[in-house]
C-alpha cells in the first residue's frame, strides 16, 4: 500500500472523468454516433459498458488515500489495451467508419493511451517505501 503522488491522483482522476463522460456518451448516444461516424452503435454500446467498471475502479483508486501499486499497474495495462484494441479495429477492417470515425477513434486512443503513459510516469516517480525498491 502506499500513498498516491498529488500528480498520480489528478491523473487518475482526469482518466475517471474522461472515461465516464466517454463510457456514457458511447451509452446514451449510440445510435446518433453510427449516424455521425458510421461506427456500429451496437460496438459503442458495449464499449461504454465495458466503461464503466473500470470508471468505477479509477474513482474509488483516484479518491482513497492508499491503495496497492498493483491497482494502478492494471489501470496502465488497461490503457495500454484500450489503445491497442481502438488500433486494431481499425486495422483489422472489423468496422468501416466514415473519415471521421477514423479521426475520432485515433483521437481517442491517443488521449487513452497519453493518460495511461502519464500514469506510468507518475508511477515510476513514487517515492519508494521503507525497505522496498521503487515499483
Amino acid at each position: 500500500m502506499f500513498r498516491p503522488s498529488p500528480f498520480l491522483r489528478r491523473v487518475l482522476i482526469v482518466d475517471a472523468l474522461a472515461s465516464g463522460a466517454t463510457a456514457l456518451l458511447l451509452i446514451v448516444a449510440a445510435d446518433l454516433l453510427h449516424s455521425l461516424l458510421a461506427v456500429p452503435g451496437t460496438l459503442s454500446r458495449a464499449a461504454g459498458l465495458l466503461l464503466v467498471p473500470y470508471v468505477a475502479v479509477v474513482a474509488i483508486l483516484a479518491l482513497r488515500a492508499r491503495f496497492p501499486a498493483i491497482a494502478v499497474w492494471a489501470v496502465i495495462a488497461a490503457n495500454l489495451l484500450w489503445t491497442a484494441a481502438s488500433a486494431l479495429v481499425l486495422a483489422s477492417g472489423a468496422i468501416a467508419p466514415n473519415l471521421l470515425g477514423y479521426a475520432v477513434v485515433l483521437a481517442q486512443a491517443i488521449v487513452v493511451g497519453v493518460l495511461g503513459a502519464l500514469q506510468y510516469v507518475a508511477m515510476r516517480a513514487q517515492p519508494a517505501a521503507p525497505g522496498r525498491t521503487a515499483s
